[in-house]
């Protein structure tokens, strides 16, 4: 099996690592209620997606 004849220096490693970061979701504001929601996804508060009724809200 393979081994690296010299060790990896830091400069190369964190060159390596800076794609790995995470980015933050991108919200949008949901069209019935107003809530910021994840986009492509059906609203948790008013159970809409694009105009439609998905999810029936539950009664509390």
């Amino acid at each position: 099996m393979p081994v690296p004849k010299r060790r990896t220096g830091k400069t190369k490693r964190n060159m390596r690592r800076s794609h790995h970061a995470l980015s933050r979701p991108n919200l949008v504001e949901c069209q019935s209620c107003g809530e910021l929601i994840i986009s492509h996804r059906v609203c948790p508060k008013c159970g809409h997606y694009k105009d439609r009724l998905i999810v029936p809200a539950e009664s509390e």
